[in-house]
């Protein structure tokens, strides 16, 4: 926010230099971006008295003598055809910096440095300057648009330098407000401020002003007062649209805005100096004498100032008369009522929007302006009822019309008195982890106007109503140290601290040696936002009551993609590959190690369960169902477990390549191949592999001390067996059988899936490595035999499978 040091002064009687404000602010919490003097690029310009002018002949030139206050006047040639003897002008003597122009004396390109010069054989010692040339604007100084040379006054001194004529010594900050302080949105929340910091008295601006009789009618009604909790509208009549004094110009030039006319400039300044958007509505085109604050109807349209055209739904608010939207509410007027040359009466508006939703129709239509910046940050309602008085003082300070007593309020018109809140000195200062004397807490906060009141350990401020942010005893340590300054912050310990070496605990120790394992099988490390989109739901073609769909929605999403807490991490993994896939990447191996935020209840009435969770895809052409489940099955043997599987069906994942992991009984996960519906919607060009685990299921397992297991004294043997079995019978329930029929059996491995013709349709053949561990003695060749025949056996008496030949 731009802020002039001259506007400050007008609330504060501000005794330091720039330089040591600046530092102020910032150690009181307010970031000066920027500082800077407003022509700091302007140096050696002086007030020129011109003692003679005669034109060179045959051109436009005229060779002048210029009194600059040093002696003898010096010789400089101008061009300008308001050059005159008698009048005095801005001149830059050789040295001085002023801005390059273009031919029409319009354009700033540059700063240059004048010099001596020879113009048609006449030496010229300096230039006699424009308003251009000085970087000044009509709106800055009156006469600097006039192309040619800036007049100055006749009372001005010879050979002083113009930067003070023109406010030009000006200094100008550029301040960063902080999201939780929007009182300080404005010149004045600023002033207040800085009148804490330097306890100098803060100033109050004017806000008197007479009223006169009217007949005029006008009623105010809000039906969406939950939008819009104040609304005040006053009528002012005998307009006269008029330019503004060159004082308010000026102001409104400093803070990057024109200046329009008298009424619409004082709604720019109420912004600009309260924080407080205002805007005014021609009365004569407001129809049936009422102002109605709604919502708008679906498909309503509204044509705004800048004459572009909306369609409006019921998210947004509409200012209306008594037939028609006259306002898109805290965004911008409508062009059927905005104030003209011809205007002779005007409604003021001065009102308090919900910040969310100015926030969101502001980008819901693609429409902004100062106004809807400064609702979206949030306004209170002192500066409402603030503003509206100033407003109408200026209107009679500048004469542009006459107050009405037509005055009306509507809304919930809450509370403008200090609210009231007792704290412990000493929690405060517990926070703070230092004693702040009592006095120093006493000064600052009756210099931050919170009227304090101190008996023994209790503290009771008075909060002003502009103060919003102010809920805890925290918030007051917080304006405490501020003023007091954080460089008297010493380090301490909180109560409860304990002297420690460092390192990390016992999950995460566990979680980094997860994130270790995965990355041993060749995969990498997704991380993605903790929200997604109700359209990622839809993706998975889940069902309207699936777990899955209950979700948190946020309040003030970034955008309608990232308005829901995820539940899964499913859908962020199908977009991971898609984009992998997208950009010419054709295989690859991902995991993302997460929380799925589960609530308890919706709407929420406790903190949701955020639970742990890893997520794991695979794409290309030498993926599938069992390497996905290889990388599974080493996330369980990171921490000494052995995971089962049983069939499962899921929207998203294909019929007959599903599972569910299973841990002691308990399902602990999902694993299987992504439909080809997802992989078509998403435009992959291979097949992927999604599986999620509940870590939340093993975390009790991450102390598990590994048994050691002592070398076999005999030599392990292998055998593989190709078995033909039904389409229906899974690798585990094979692997159950073979393990159930001999002891000696150590581990069981799949290495190959064949189905064909061959088979036939209703078979296919699995073939496994069985490792056989001896005990006490070496096997023999009948003995391994007789084991495998027996597997075998029990294969063919449970499942039906044969030895394919």
């Amino acid at each position: 926010m731009l802020v002039p040091l001259s506007w400050l002064k007008d609330y504060v009687d501000i005794d330091v230099t720039p330089d040591v404000l600046e530092k102020k602010l910032f150690d009181s919490g307010f970031e000066v971006e920027e500082a800077h003097e407003v022509g700091h690029d302007i140096s050696g310009v002086v007030v020129g008295l011109v003692t003679e002018c005669e034109p060179i002949p045959d051109t436009h030139l005229h060779v002048c003598k210029v009194d600059l206050g040093e002696g003898e006047p010096v010789q400089i040639c101008c061009g300008a055809d308001n050059v005159c003897t008698g009048k005095k002008f801005p001149v830059a003597k050789v040295g001085a910096m002023v801005y390059a122009t273009a031919k029409d004396h319009v354009t700033v390109e540059g700063v240059m440095k004048i010099g001596k010069g020879k113009l048609r054989g006449y030496d010229s010692f300096g230039m006699l300057c424009s308003g251009t040339e000085l970087g000044v604007s009509e709106d800055m100084y009156p006469g600097a648009g006039y192309n040619g040379l800036l007049v100055l006054p006749d009372d001005a001194p010879v050979g002083a330098d113009v930067k003070p004529i023109l406010g030009l010594d000006d200094w100008i900050f550029d301040i960063s407000i902080t999201a939780n302080r929007p009182d300080c949105q404005s010149i004045f929340g600023i002033a207040r401020e800085v009148s804490a910091i330097l306890e100098k008295p803060l100033k109050m601006p004017a806000l008197d002003y007479s009223e006169c009789d009217t007949d005029k009618k006008l009623d105010v009604t809000i039906e969406a007062t939950d939008l819009c909790p104040r609304y005040i509208g006053h009528y002012v009549t005998d307009v006269h649209i008029a330019e503004s004094p060159a004082w308010m110009k000026r102001r409104l030039a400093l803070v990057g805005i024109n200046a329009i006319s008298n009424i619409v400039d004082i709604t720019n300044y109420i912004l600009t100096e309260l924080g407080q958007p205002m805007h005014a509505f021609d009365e004569a085109f407001l129809e049936g004498d009422r102002i109605n604050v709604r919502r708008a109807h679906d498909k309503e349209k509204i044509v705004t100032l800048d004459e572009k055209e909306f369609e409006l739904t019921t998210d947004n608010l509409v200012i209306c008369d008594g037939v028609k939207p006259v306002a898109l509410a805290g965004i911008m007027g409508g062009l059927n009522s905005e104030i003209r040359e011809t205007t002779t009466g005007v409604v003021f508006e001065a009102a308090k929007f919900a910040r969310d939703n100015i926030r969101k129709s502001s980008r819901a239509l693609g429409q902004s302006s100062d106004s809807s910046a400064r609702f979206s940050k949030g306004v209170d309602e002192y500066a409402t009822v603030m503003a509206m008085k100033r407003a109408l003082h200026l209107v009679e300070e500048l004469g542009c019309g006459k107050v009405t007593k037509l005055h009306r309020e509507a809304g919930l018109n809450n509370s403008l008195e200090p609210r009231v809140f007792t704290a412990s000195i000493d929690k405060v200062n517990k926070v703070l982890g230092i004693e702040v004397p009592t006095a120093d807490i006493e000064r600052i906060l009756k210099n931050l106007n919170f009227a304090p009141e101190i008996k023994g350990d209790e503290l009771t401020i008075h909060i002003p109503a502009y103060r919003d942010d102010m809920e805890n005893y925290p918030d007051i340590a917080e304006e405490i140290i501020r003023m007091y300054g954080y460089d008297k912050v010493v380090p301490t310990f909180l109560e409860t601290a304990k002297v420690t070496s460092g390192g990390t605990n016992r999950k995460q120790k566990a979680e980094l040696k997860l994130k270790r394992a995965m990355c041993q099988t060749g995969a990498s490390e997704c991380i993605h936002y903790s929200f997604f989109s109700p359209d990622d739901l839809d993706l998975l073609g889940l069902p309207e009551d699936a777990p899955e769909r209950k979700a948190i929605r946020i309040i003030n999403p970034i955008n309608e993609d990232l308005s829901l807490m995820r539940t899964t991490l499913v859908p962020q993994m199908i977009h991971a590959i898609k984009r992998n896939q997208k950009r010419g990447r054709l295989y690859g191996r991902l995991f993302e190690m997460g929380s799925a935020f589960i609530p308890k209840s919706l709407p929420l009435d406790d903190y949701p369960v955020e639970r742990p969770t890893l997520c794991i895809g695979v794409f290309g052409e030498n993926e599938d169902f069992y390497s996905l489940k290889g990388i599974v099955e080493k996330a369980g043997e990171t921490f000494g477990l052995k995971f089962r599987y049983a069939a499962k069906e899921l929207p998203f994942l294909h019929p007959y390549q599903t599972a569910a992991v299973l841990l002691d009984g308990e399902e602990i996960g999902f694993m299987g191949k992504v439909t080809y519906e997802i992989q078509k919607a998403e435009e992959m060009r291979v097949s992927a592999y999604i599986a999620q685990i509940d870590l939340s299921k093993l975390e009790k397992y991450y102390e598990k001390t590994p048994a050691f297991t002592p070398i076999p004294a005999f030599a392990e043997e292998a055998r593989d067996l190709a078995l033909v079995m039904d389409k229906n019978v899974t690798c585990q329930e094979v692997e159950d059988v073979i393990t159930s029929a001999c002891r000696f059996v150590s581990d069981v491995k799949l290495f190959d899936v064949y189905e064909g013709a061959q088979l036939g349709d209703s078979k296919r053949s699995m073939a496994f490595t069985l490792t056989f561990t001896p005990a006490e003695e070496e096997f023999t060749s009948e003995a391994l035999d007789g084991y495998v025949h027996k597997i075998l056996k029990n294969l063919n008496n449970k499942l039906g499978i044969e030895l394919r030949s």
